[in-house]
């Protein structure tokens, strides 16, 4: 029977006897953690830092039993030199590597090349040793080698259960090598289906504000595997389109490589953390403004609150509503015997309530207990998604005032998107119940079946009430054509795309090579059968002269190769835009255009001067409809004069 072990013992270590050899900080290097019979490479060449060192490893299987032992690789991440590293040596004799000596318990700097593997004879073995870099926008590396207080590794401890929690030292190293050497307060298992997975996710909370690879600085993220998303994108694709449309929260994140004491888990996503408070995602919602000052509950108060089927007694602060959603209350988060414990439920409960009932009618206006604009973004991600989750679990909303001082629920912010975007294959009798026979293709509308029973009309899914709602899909269509599909344009364009939403070429280059690390570690491009097949698909564009979709011709990915289900993931993503497009068009009626506003928020900014200058400079690639208002000059020739004319209009 296959025995599940500590990560030092099944993966690092060859099959024999392990020996550990305490590292002397006197020595060329110094590692946090303790080490075994290994070789060991740092992320930044020539640095002090002790704690981003990586060990040689083998590829693993699911059960982290090691594959080809005799085979050991080094993935690196982006800050390594692209010639050289820095080896240290744990044996306890002499290693050669690519014709350097490197003593025992000492460090020396190692040529090395990607392409080309090299033989080593290491504690009378004899290894192939191979060189894989990362290109992710940073490296995380979290180390404790005692973190239950009995000699238990790290990632054993954590991953033994989702209540296990830890401190730990680490390095946050990013693409320039710079290291933030700031400790872990707490890193504990997160998620629920995802944490029966092999890779798992974690939230990790830092002693004190960070910021990853330029994200806003924060102490609280979560670091999520996308196990079951062979493109590794899914989520980072939408929740930089819902910054890219303006949603009142959307969660920054960052493709990150992560490694704890010296072993190589994979590539991960460093994501901000839904949390309330100054510093946080939600950052206007103050958690302990439901109660008064002589300790009563206040009338009205603020909250974070997610929809999630999945809820448990015990384990979850939650109330079962009087449209049987399970609302999990996220701040304030309260224990049993807190003060308003109750008083908060009851509370959530009435307004939800509330606020499904002002959805349920589809020709109701909701608009009194919800804000439109984020309820029709919020299900716009959802369609175009195809999200299998959608209005059953993750399904965030924020109760809180409005700029009149009325309080109103907003659909944001949104998370879990890896069972999107033609992903999953789905559940096959729920798929027919509700009547849906193509929930794998990007055609056919989504959010207003899934939920409903047995084809009724009706559905206690609280997405597919809001998908329905007249009032939000008068919202939704010329937001789709406003903020949505500028944004998906630049995801589909040619350059870099925009800050808000890159271009798929873009996170494509910020990824591939760490992808390529993520699978030769062992991790599988096809996890299980619920993924679809991403071998074929017949891409689309939108022709908008003619206001319709376009079927182009049929295109085949590799279904063994990131590239391609990266491909697919992307294209996936562009065609099903296409198709909404198209569904939408007649009931759209572009408003008149304002010279020189380009981004197409409604005002003339700098930010349209800057899009211009892009344009110019062929990192972006404007619409015909941005084109249309970008010769602000009026001489027929979009050029600098027209940046320049903007920049005077704007001083004046």
């Amino acid at each position: 029977m296959k025995k599940i072990i500590s990560i030092v013992l099944a993966v690092i270590m060859a099959t024999g006897a392990i020996s550990v050899c305490a590292v002397n900080a006197a020595e060329t290097a110094s590692i946090s953690f303790d080490t075994y019979e290994a070789l060991y490479a740092h992320a930044v060449l020539g640095s002090g830092d002790s704690e981003a060192w990586q060990a040689w490893q083998s590829k693993h299987d699911e059960d982290f039993n090691e594959v080809y032992s005799s085979v050991k690789y080094f993935f690196l991440p982006t800050s390594a030199d692209s010639s050289k590293v820095e080896l240290y040596n744990a044996y306890s004799s002499s290693v050669s590597v690519n014709g350097v000596e490197i003593p025992s318990n000492q460090a020396k700097t190692v040529d090395y090349s990607v392409d080309t593997p090299c033989k080593v004879n290491a504690g009378g073995k004899t290894y192939t040793l191979k060189f894989m870099k990362s290109n992710a926008e940073a490296a995380i590396y979290i180390n404790n080698s005692d973190a239950d207080g009995y000699g238990t590794e790290l990632m054993e401890y954590l991953n033994a259960t989702k209540e296990n929690s830890a401190k730990a030292t680490g390095a946050i190293v990013d693409a320039s090598g710079n290291i933030d050497n700031t400790a872990i307060k707490k890193i504990k298992g997160r998620g629920n289906t995802t944490w029966q997975k092999p890779k798992k996710a974690y939230n990790i909370t830092y002693s004190s504000s960070v910021s990853i690879a330029g994200m806003k600085k924060g102490k609280k993220y979560s670091i999520l595997a996308n196990y079951q998303d062979d493109s590794l994108s899914r989520n980072r694709f939408l929740y930089d389109l819902s910054d890219a449309v303006g949603m009142p929260y959307a969660s920054d994140s960052r493709y990150v490589d992560f490694y704890a004491n010296g072993y190589y888990w994979g590539s991960y996503q460093m994501t901000e953390k839904i949390e309330t408070g100054s510093s946080s995602l939600v950052y206007d919602v103050d958690d302990t403004a439901y109660l008064n000052a002589d300790g009563t509950v206040n009338s009205e108060f603020p909250f974070l609150c997610e929809v999630d089927a999945s809820a448990q007694e015990g384990e979850d602060y939650f109330v079962e509503t009087s449209s049987g959603n399970k609302v999990t209350i996220k701040a304030p988060e309260l224990a049993v015997g807190d003060p308003g414990y109750d008083e908060v439920k009851a509370f959530v409960k009435e307004k939800f309530d509330a606020f499904f009932n002002s959805v349920k009618s589809t020709t109701s206006d909701p608009s009194e207990y919800a804000d439109l604009d984020s309820l029709a973004k919020l299900y716009l991600i959802n369609e175009l998604g195809k999200n299998w989750d959608s209005g059953a679990s993750s399904m965030f909303f924020v109760y809180k005032q409005d700029e009149n001082g009325k309080y109103k629920f907003y659909g944001s912010p949104v998370w879990d998107y890896d069972n999107s975007l033609g992903n999953a294959v789905g559940v096959g009798w729920e798929l027919k119940n509700i009547g849906v026979d193509d929930y794998e293709e990007y055609t056919g509308w989504w959010c207003k079946f899934k939920g409903r029973k047995y084809r009724s009309q009706t559905s206690s899914n609280i997405m597919n009430n809001i998908s329905r709602n007249k009032a939000v899909l008068a919202k939704a269509v010329p937001i789709w054509f406003e903020k949505f599909v500028p944004a998906i344009n630049s995801f589909a364009s040619d350059g870099d795309g925009t800050d808000e939403m890159y271009s798929s070429q873009k996170y494509y280059s910020l990824l591939k090579d760490s992808a390529e690390m993520n699978y030769a570690s062992g991790w599988l491009l096809n996890t299980s059968g619920w993924i679809s097949d991403h071998s074929r698909l017949n891409k689309a564009h939108y022709d908008a002269s003619e206001k319709k979709c376009v079927v182009d011709s049929k295109t085949t990915y590799y279904s063994n190769d990131f590239t391609g289900m990266y491909n697919y993931c992307a294209d996936w993503l562009v065609s099903r835009a296409a198709w909404l497009s198209g569904q939408m068009a007649s009931s759209y009626t572009p408003p008149e255009k304002l010279l020189g506003d380009v981004d197409g928020d409604g005002t003339l900014t700098i930010k349209d001067a800057t899009e211009i200058q892009k344009h110019l400079a062929g990192s972006v690639v404007l619409t015909a409809e941005q084109l249309s208002v970008a010769d602000f000059n009026g001489d027929g020739v979009i050029d600098v004069k027209d940046v320049t004319a903007i920049q005077k209009q704007l001083a004046s």
